[in-house]
Protein backbone atom coordinates (compact mmCIF):
# COMPACT_ATOMS: atom_id res chain seq x y z
CA UNK A 1 0.00 0.00 0.00
CA UNK A 2 1.32 3.41 -0.92
CA UNK A 3 1.88 6.24 1.82
CA UNK A 4 0.33 9.68 1.77
CA UNK A 5 3.94 10.95 1.61
CA UNK A 6 4.67 8.70 -2.22
CA UNK A 7 1.66 10.17 -3.05
CA UNK A 8 2.49 13.27 -2.75
CA UNK A 9 5.98 13.33 -4.48
CA UNK A 10 4.26 12.18 -7.27
CA UNK A 11 2.06 14.62 -8.23
CA UNK A 12 2.15 17.77 -9.91
CA UNK A 13 4.75 20.76 -7.58
CA UNK A 14 3.41 24.04 -7.99
CA UNK A 15 6.04 26.88 -7.99
CA UNK A 16 5.32 29.58 -5.60
CA UNK A 17 4.35 32.90 -7.66
CA UNK A 18 3.03 35.42 -5.33
CA UNK A 19 4.37 37.05 -2.04
CA UNK A 20 2.60 36.06 1.36
CA UNK A 21 1.99 39.14 3.39
CA UNK A 22 3.24 39.71 6.41
CA UNK A 23 -0.31 40.05 8.51
CA UNK A 24 1.37 40.56 11.97
CA UNK A 25 0.42 44.01 11.71
CA UNK A 26 -3.54 43.45 11.88
CA UNK A 27 -2.99 41.36 14.82
CA UNK A 28 -4.95 43.65 17.25
CA UNK A 29 -7.96 44.49 15.16
CA UNK A 30 -10.87 47.02 16.24
CA UNK A 31 -13.55 44.32 17.46
CA UNK A 32 -12.15 42.13 20.20
CA UNK A 33 -11.20 39.29 17.89
CA UNK A 34 -7.51 39.44 16.83
CA UNK A 35 -7.17 40.08 13.40
CA UNK A 36 -10.30 41.41 12.49
CA UNK A 37 -11.61 45.09 11.30
CA UNK A 38 -14.94 46.29 11.53
CA UNK A 39 -15.78 49.67 9.43
CA UNK A 40 -18.94 51.20 10.28
CA UNK A 41 -20.47 53.59 8.41
CA UNK A 42 -22.88 54.48 10.96
CA UNK A 43 -25.86 53.99 8.48
CA UNK A 44 -28.07 51.24 8.23
CA UNK A 45 -26.81 48.61 6.05
CA UNK A 46 -25.60 45.18 5.99
CA UNK A 47 -22.79 43.89 8.07
CA UNK A 48 -20.64 42.46 4.94
CA UNK A 49 -17.56 40.48 5.85
CA UNK A 50 -15.01 38.62 3.70
CA UNK A 51 -13.08 35.83 5.66
CA UNK A 52 -9.61 34.71 4.62
CA UNK A 53 -7.45 31.81 5.73
CA UNK A 54 -10.04 29.16 6.55
CA UNK A 55 -7.03 27.00 5.40
CA UNK A 56 -3.66 28.42 6.47
CA UNK A 57 -1.89 27.62 3.25
CA UNK A 58 -4.14 29.01 1.07
CA UNK A 59 -2.55 32.80 0.54
CA UNK A 60 -4.76 34.74 -2.16
CA UNK A 61 -7.24 35.46 0.25
CA UNK A 62 -4.75 36.91 2.68
CA UNK A 63 -3.56 38.92 -0.17
CA UNK A 64 -7.13 40.44 -0.87
CA UNK A 65 -7.70 41.09 2.71
CA UNK A 66 -4.49 42.45 3.54
CA UNK A 67 -4.40 44.84 0.66
CA UNK A 68 -8.30 45.92 1.46
CA UNK A 69 -6.96 46.62 5.05
CA UNK A 70 -4.18 48.47 3.68
CA UNK A 71 -5.96 50.79 1.38
CA UNK A 72 -8.82 51.76 4.36
CA UNK A 73 -12.50 51.67 3.59
CA UNK A 74 -15.08 54.19 3.98
CA UNK A 75 -18.35 51.71 3.54
CA UNK A 76 -21.45 53.75 1.97
CA UNK A 77 -23.89 52.03 4.21
CA UNK A 78 -23.67 49.55 6.98
CA UNK A 79 -20.53 47.94 7.82
CA UNK A 80 -17.71 46.00 6.76
CA UNK A 81 -15.76 43.21 8.45
CA UNK A 82 -12.24 42.12 6.97
CA UNK A 83 -10.98 38.80 9.32
CA UNK A 84 -8.09 35.90 9.35
CA UNK A 85 -9.12 32.75 10.19
CA UNK A 86 -6.58 29.83 10.54
CA UNK A 87 -3.39 32.49 11.15
CA UNK A 88 -1.91 29.58 13.33
CA UNK A 89 -1.71 27.59 10.00
CA UNK A 90 -0.79 30.33 7.97
CA UNK A 91 2.48 31.09 10.99
CA UNK A 92 3.67 27.67 10.00
CA UNK A 93 3.52 27.92 6.47
CA UNK A 94 6.78 26.12 4.61
CA UNK A 95 6.73 26.20 0.68
CA UNK A 96 8.64 22.94 1.05
CA UNK A 97 6.06 21.29 2.55
CA UNK A 98 2.74 23.34 1.38
CA UNK A 99 0.26 21.22 2.45
CA UNK A 100 1.50 20.38 5.73
CA UNK A 101 -0.55 24.27 6.98
CA UNK A 102 -3.66 23.55 5.70
CA UNK A 103 -4.65 23.34 9.77
CA UNK A 104 -3.00 22.30 12.39
CA UNK A 105 -5.22 19.86 14.35
CA UNK A 106 -8.29 19.51 12.29
CA UNK A 107 -9.77 21.24 9.06
CA UNK A 108 -11.17 24.49 10.06
CA UNK A 109 -14.12 24.47 7.51
CA UNK A 110 -15.82 21.90 9.01
CA UNK A 111 -16.65 22.50 12.81
CA UNK A 112 -19.77 25.13 11.87
CA UNK A 113 -22.39 23.81 13.99
CA UNK A 114 -23.69 24.41 17.29
CA UNK A 115 -22.98 21.33 18.59
CA UNK A 116 -18.94 21.74 17.64
CA UNK A 117 -18.89 25.54 18.84
CA UNK A 118 -20.48 24.29 21.83
CA UNK A 119 -19.10 21.24 22.57
CA UNK A 120 -16.02 19.82 24.94
CA UNK A 121 -13.65 18.72 22.27
CA UNK A 122 -10.81 20.64 22.07
CA UNK A 123 -8.68 21.72 18.88
CA UNK A 124 -6.35 25.23 17.52
CA UNK A 125 -9.21 25.36 14.78
CA UNK A 126 -12.46 24.82 17.19
CA UNK A 127 -10.70 27.59 19.30
CA UNK A 128 -10.39 29.69 16.60
CA UNK A 129 -14.19 29.23 14.90
CA UNK A 130 -15.32 30.01 18.74
CA UNK A 131 -13.17 33.01 18.82
CA UNK A 132 -14.36 34.49 15.32
CA UNK A 133 -18.43 33.50 16.10
CA UNK A 134 -19.64 36.21 17.57
CA UNK A 135 -18.85 38.37 14.56
CA UNK A 136 -20.03 35.84 12.61
CA UNK A 137 -23.58 35.55 13.84
CA UNK A 138 -24.03 39.39 13.11
CA UNK A 139 -23.11 39.15 9.33
CA UNK A 140 -25.42 39.51 6.87
CA UNK A 141 -23.40 38.33 3.88
CA UNK A 142 -19.99 37.09 3.59
CA UNK A 143 -17.75 35.76 1.36
CA UNK A 144 -14.97 33.14 2.35
CA UNK A 145 -11.81 32.89 0.31
CA UNK A 146 -10.42 29.97 -0.51
CA UNK A 147 -7.91 28.56 -2.94
CA UNK A 148 -7.21 24.83 -4.76
CA UNK A 149 -4.97 22.48 -4.60
CA UNK A 150 -4.23 21.81 -8.30
CA UNK A 151 -4.26 24.51 -10.79
CA UNK A 152 -7.93 24.42 -12.31
CA UNK A 153 -10.64 27.60 -13.25
CA UNK A 154 -11.72 29.47 -10.27
CA UNK A 155 -15.04 28.63 -8.90
CA UNK A 156 -17.96 29.96 -6.63
CA UNK A 157 -19.92 27.62 -4.18
CA UNK A 158 -22.88 28.72 -3.79
CA UNK A 159 -24.54 26.08 -1.09
CA UNK A 160 -27.62 24.27 -2.22
CA UNK A 161 -30.33 27.09 -1.82
CA UNK A 162 -31.71 29.58 -4.31
CA UNK A 163 -30.51 32.54 -2.56
CA UNK A 164 -26.77 31.23 -2.81
CA UNK A 165 -28.10 30.79 -6.23
CA UNK A 166 -28.86 34.45 -6.95
CA UNK A 167 -25.69 35.81 -5.18
CA UNK A 168 -23.47 33.63 -6.94
CA UNK A 169 -25.19 35.52 -10.28
CA UNK A 170 -24.91 39.04 -9.23
CA UNK A 171 -21.58 38.37 -8.73
CA UNK A 172 -21.25 37.13 -12.55
CA UNK A 173 -18.17 35.30 -11.65
CA UNK A 174 -16.36 33.07 -11.79
CA UNK A 175 -17.89 31.02 -14.85
CA UNK A 176 -18.55 28.14 -12.81
CA UNK A 177 -20.76 28.44 -10.06
CA UNK A 178 -20.86 24.81 -8.07
CA UNK A 179 -24.42 23.67 -5.94
CA UNK A 180 -24.17 21.81 -3.33
CA UNK A 181 -25.22 20.65 -0.17
CA UNK A 182 -21.63 20.42 1.93
CA UNK A 183 -19.53 17.45 3.17
CA UNK A 184 -20.42 14.55 4.80
CA UNK A 185 -17.63 15.14 7.70
CA UNK A 186 -18.73 18.08 8.58
CA UNK A 187 -20.43 21.70 7.65
CA UNK A 188 -18.70 24.91 6.33
CA UNK A 189 -18.86 27.90 7.42
CA UNK A 190 -20.72 28.73 4.31
CA UNK A 191 -23.31 26.92 5.57
CA UNK A 192 -23.36 27.90 9.13
CA UNK A 193 -26.58 29.46 10.45
CA UNK A 194 -28.48 31.77 8.50
CA UNK A 195 -26.34 31.62 5.78
CA UNK A 196 -27.70 27.93 5.35
CA UNK A 197 -30.87 28.51 7.16
CA UNK A 198 -33.78 29.38 3.54
CA UNK A 199 -35.74 31.19 5.80
CA UNK A 200 -32.99 33.42 6.55
CA UNK A 201 -31.88 36.41 4.61
CA UNK A 202 -28.40 36.13 5.94
CA UNK A 203 -26.38 34.42 2.54
CA UNK A 204 -22.94 33.47 1.89
CA UNK A 205 -20.48 32.75 -0.99
CA UNK A 206 -17.53 30.12 -1.03
CA UNK A 207 -14.92 31.23 -3.85
CA UNK A 208 -11.89 29.24 -4.94
CA UNK A 209 -9.67 31.30 -6.89
CA UNK A 210 -7.50 28.85 -8.44
CA UNK A 211 -4.27 26.68 -7.15
CA UNK A 212 -2.78 28.05 -4.01
CA UNK A 213 0.04 29.80 -5.30
CA UNK A 214 -0.93 31.32 -8.69
CA UNK A 215 -0.65 34.54 -9.30
CA UNK A 216 -4.08 34.52 -11.28
CA UNK A 217 -5.80 33.40 -7.79
CA UNK A 218 -4.36 36.43 -6.30
CA UNK A 219 -6.11 38.41 -9.49
CA UNK A 220 -9.62 36.39 -8.97
CA UNK A 221 -9.16 37.02 -4.96
CA UNK A 222 -8.42 40.81 -5.44
CA UNK A 223 -11.51 40.69 -8.07
CA UNK A 224 -14.27 38.74 -6.25
CA UNK A 225 -13.52 40.92 -3.01
CA UNK A 226 -14.13 44.03 -4.33
CA UNK A 227 -17.00 42.35 -6.55
CA UNK A 228 -18.63 41.00 -3.39
CA UNK A 229 -18.76 44.87 -1.95
CA UNK A 230 -20.21 46.15 -4.33
CA UNK A 231 -22.63 43.69 -5.33
CA UNK A 232 -23.97 43.97 -1.55
CA UNK A 233 -23.99 47.85 -1.60
CA UNK A 234 -21.54 48.54 1.03
CA UNK A 235 -18.84 50.08 -1.51
CA UNK A 236 -18.83 52.08 -4.43
CA UNK A 237 -17.83 50.80 -7.31
CA UNK A 238 -15.34 53.34 -8.37
CA UNK A 239 -13.87 53.16 -4.71
CA UNK A 240 -12.26 49.52 -6.23
CA UNK A 241 -11.95 50.22 -9.63
CA UNK A 242 -8.53 48.90 -9.81
CA UNK A 243 -9.24 45.46 -8.22
CA UNK A 244 -11.84 44.79 -10.72
CA UNK A 245 -10.14 42.57 -13.57
CA UNK A 246 -11.78 39.85 -14.52
CA UNK A 247 -14.08 39.33 -18.05
CA UNK A 248 -17.83 39.27 -16.74
CA UNK A 249 -19.34 38.45 -20.58
CA UNK A 250 -18.87 34.78 -20.02
CA UNK A 251 -22.13 33.07 -19.22
CA UNK A 252 -21.58 30.76 -15.84
CA UNK A 253 -22.12 27.41 -15.79
CA UNK A 254 -24.34 25.88 -12.67
CA UNK A 255 -22.96 22.75 -12.10
CA UNK A 256 -25.59 20.97 -9.31
CA UNK A 257 -22.97 18.13 -7.36
CA UNK A 258 -25.00 14.91 -7.37
CA UNK A 259 -21.83 11.96 -6.35
CA UNK A 260 -19.25 12.23 -4.02
CA UNK A 261 -16.43 10.31 -5.12
CA UNK A 262 -14.58 8.82 -1.56
CA UNK A 263 -11.38 6.73 -1.50
CA UNK A 264 -11.58 3.35 1.16
CA UNK A 265 -7.93 3.66 0.99
CA UNK A 266 -4.17 5.34 -0.26
CA UNK A 267 -4.61 3.13 -3.29
CA UNK A 268 -7.22 4.90 -5.32
CA UNK A 269 -5.89 6.55 -8.75
CA UNK A 270 -7.26 8.73 -11.43
CA UNK A 271 -7.63 7.31 -14.79
CA UNK A 272 -6.15 10.38 -16.56
CA UNK A 273 -4.60 13.42 -15.02
CA UNK A 274 -7.70 15.39 -13.81
CA UNK A 275 -7.33 18.64 -12.51
CA UNK A 276 -11.22 20.71 -12.62
CA UNK A 277 -13.81 21.35 -14.57
CA UNK A 278 -13.19 18.16 -16.84
CA UNK A 279 -16.72 17.17 -18.42
CA UNK A 280 -16.34 13.41 -19.55
CA UNK A 281 -18.94 13.22 -22.65
CA UNK A 282 -20.40 9.84 -21.92
CA UNK A 283 -21.66 7.88 -18.92
CA UNK A 284 -19.90 4.60 -17.59
CA UNK A 285 -16.29 6.22 -18.25
CA UNK A 286 -13.70 4.72 -15.91
CA UNK A 287 -12.63 7.71 -13.85
CA UNK A 288 -10.82 6.38 -10.82
CA UNK A 289 -9.68 2.95 -10.12
CA UNK A 290 -8.60 1.25 -6.35
CA UNK A 291 -8.03 -1.89 -6.58
CA UNK A 292 -10.84 -4.10 -8.23
CA UNK A 293 -13.35 -1.21 -7.58
CA UNK A 294 -13.76 1.28 -10.52
CA UNK A 295 -15.29 4.34 -10.51
CA UNK A 296 -17.35 5.44 -13.42
CA UNK A 297 -19.44 8.32 -14.55
CA UNK A 298 -23.32 8.04 -13.75
CA UNK A 299 -24.76 10.21 -16.81
CA UNK A 300 -23.55 11.51 -19.90
CA UNK A 301 -21.31 15.04 -20.06
CA UNK A 302 -20.72 14.48 -16.39
CA UNK A 303 -18.31 17.38 -14.64
CA UNK A 304 -15.08 16.85 -12.38
CA UNK A 305 -15.00 19.16 -9.52
CA UNK A 306 -11.76 20.14 -7.48
CA UNK A 307 -10.10 16.44 -7.87
CA UNK A 308 -7.35 15.92 -5.95
CA UNK A 309 -5.52 13.35 -4.28
CA UNK A 310 -2.96 15.12 -2.00
CA UNK A 311 -4.81 14.56 1.00
CA UNK A 312 -6.31 11.05 0.25
CA UNK A 313 -6.87 8.55 3.38
CA UNK A 314 -10.01 5.92 3.77
CA UNK A 315 -13.18 8.12 3.53
CA UNK A 316 -11.99 10.99 2.36
CA UNK A 317 -13.85 12.54 -0.81
CA UNK A 318 -11.05 13.05 -3.39
CA UNK A 319 -13.75 14.43 -6.28
CA UNK A 320 -16.94 15.22 -6.82
CA UNK A 321 -19.36 14.81 -9.57
CA UNK A 322 -21.54 17.18 -11.03
CA UNK A 323 -23.91 17.80 -14.07
CA UNK A 324 -24.97 21.28 -15.23
CA UNK A 325 -29.02 22.92 -14.31
CA UNK A 326 -30.40 26.16 -14.77
CA UNK A 327 -29.46 29.13 -13.67
CA UNK A 328 -31.38 31.34 -11.40
CA UNK A 329 -33.55 34.07 -13.15
CA UNK A 330 -31.47 36.50 -12.06
CA UNK A 331 -28.43 35.28 -13.84
CA UNK A 332 -26.90 37.53 -16.89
Amino acid sequence: MKTLEQIRAALSSYPVEIEFPDISRWRQGNTGVAFVHSFDSQTEGPHVMIMALMHGNEVSGAIAVDHLLRRGLKPLKGRISLGFANVEGYARFDAANADASRYIDEDMNRVWTAARLDGEQQSTELRRARELRPIIDTVDYMLDLHSMHEAAPPLIVSGPLDKGMRLAAEMATPAHVIVDAGHPNGVRMRDYGGFGDPASHKNALLIECGQHFSALSKQVALDAAARFLVTTGVIAEADVADMLSVDTSVPQRFIGVTDPVVAQSYDLEFADDYRGMEIIPTAGTVIAREGEREVVTPYDNCTLVMPSLRHIGAGVTVMRLGREIAAPATAK
